[in-house]
């Protein structure tokens, strides 16, 4: 019965009526039908069908129509292209026109340079200054993610001039809930929102209730701090200005959703060493030469693993039950080095580590390591016992886990920070990394400490 609920729900639209209205060319039905529906599901209807479906559509959607389903496109940078291929390229052009200029610049973005240039020379003169300016911001800062549709109003305004700028604008804006305030030189001066607007009298000036405290970002920040900042202040948009506090463009929540969505799908990729996540649908030759980079560096410190074994193969032979809880060790310490590091990566992402919250983190790993280390310690130490009765040997298994969980978890907080503070990624420390180094730090200790006490262990 859920199951039954889940397809229900994961499915708004019926897909074979739609596809038949346009095979039997029932024109007008199929598009009072199809624009009734969310977004959303126009979207998943469009990107479902195959290309010959899609050219009906075309001829039956003007291109402002098809704009808004392309905006709710939920793809890849990479994959929109072959859709943009499928069209007329005045078509193209003309949809790309349409669309909010935020969204029009990531789609123009995954092009190569001769079809930006050819839809920008096609496309409507206003439209194609829009898109040129936010082409030039450098990609993932806050100006390549902003709109320069948005509602502002000068200062010494009052409000009945206010409301008629807003009527007038508001057609074409992303939001109106934040009314942005500006000077004659258009610098940032206020804001208010559209409450306050509509309940303040018609010949008060903006200047006189406007909130002149306005956090803003630079056009040069990092989209993910812009998502920071969005997030801590529950905004609904962000105004983003240059260095001489001029108004340009805001940000919106939809967009900083899609920030957090890549960021914290970059970020799992590279723990997993990937350079890019892989869609399922990925050349697999494409697949291999994303990851072969970190297995290769992953390679290079298994063979120092590898030979620090051969260091002790007099140790092995004399003792060949010790090689027995080798992976075991190795295993265990690569686990604590790896929830170290998510706890320390997911910490700075968030911002939550900062300043002398990066010593505390340290200090609460390395105790949380000891506290961990002494009861797998001791849980090896039962288990060795129980199962083969050397006291000596539960003990050596005992020590050498300890130590490995405490020296790993600790590595594993310590190495994110000092990425961070090094202005490198934290992620790139990623899971098979840690989990590399800490087999090399793990073998070390325990066959280290069974060479100190070979005699005894015979």
């Amino acid at each position: 019965m859920i199951d039954e609920r889940m397809e229900k729900d994961e499915v708004q639209f019926d897909e074979e009526r739609l596809v038949s209205l346009l095979e039997n060319g029932a024109t007008d039905e199929f598009h009072n039908e199809y624009l009734n529906l969310h977004p959303y599901d126009q979207a998943q209807f469009y990107e479902k069908v195959g290309p010959d479906i899609r050219s009906i559509i075309y001829q039956y959607l003007s291109p402002k129509e098809m704009s808004t389903v392309f905006e709710a496109l939920e793809l890849d940078d990479e994959n929109y292209e072959p859709f943009i291929d499928e069209m007329d390229s005045s078509y193209a052009a003309q949809m790309i026109s349409e669309m909010y200029t935020d969204d029009a610049v990531d789609v123009l973005n995954e092009l190569d340079k001769d079809k930006i240039s050819h839809f920008l020379k096609i496309m409507d003169k206003e439209s194609a200054e829009d898109i040129r300016d936010l082409l030039y911001y450098e990609e993932h800062t806050a100006g390549s993610i902003m709109t320069t549709e948005y509602v502002a109003i000068p200062e010494n305004s009052t409000v009945r001039s206010a409301m008629t700028i807003m009527r007038n604008a508001a057609p074409d804006a992303e939001t109106i809930y934040y009314i942005f305030v500006v000077d004659d030189q258009n610098h940032l001066v206020g804001v208010i929102s559209l409450r306050d607007l509509i309940i303040a009298s018609e010949d008060t000036l903006i200047h006189d209730f406007m909130n002149e405290r306005v956090v803003s970002v630079l056009v040069t920040d990092d989209q993910e701090d812009v998502a920071h900042i969005m997030k801590d202040y529950n905004f609904l948009a962000v105004p983003v200005i240059n260095s001489k506090q001029e108004m340009l463009g805001i940000i919106t929540v939809d967009d900083i959703i899609d920030v957090i969505d890549e960021e914290a799908s970059e970020d799992y990729s590279k723990l997993a060493g990937v350079a890019d996540m892989d869609t399922f649908d990925s050349n697999p030759l494409i697949a291999a030469k994303k990851r072969l980079p970190w297995l290769v560096v992953l390679l290079i410190l298994g063979m120092i693993t590898a030979n620090l074994v051969d260091l002790f193969t007099g140790t092995l032979e004399k003792v060949a039950l010790l090689a027995a809880f080798i992976p075991l060790i190795g295993g265990t310490s690569g686990n604590s080095g790896t929830q170290a590091l998510a706890v320390a990566v997911r910490g700075i992402a968030t911002g939550d580590v900062t300043g002398v919250n990066k010593f505390k983190l340290l200090i609460r790993e390395a105790l949380t390591g000891i506290v961990m280390g002494l009861v797998c310690g001791a849980v090896a130490f039962i288990i060795v016992y129980m199962w083969k009765s050397e006291m000596l040997l539960g003990l050596l298994v005992a020590v050498a886990i300890a130590c490995s969980i405490c020296v790993a978890t600790i590595a594993g907080s310590f190495i994110p920070l000092l990425m961070h503070r090094l202005k490198i990624d934290p992620a790139v420390a990623s899971g098979p990394f840690i989990t590399t180094l800490n087999d090399i730090t793990s073998i070390l200790i325990y066959l280290g400490i069974a060479t100190l006490f070979i005699e005894k262990l015979m």
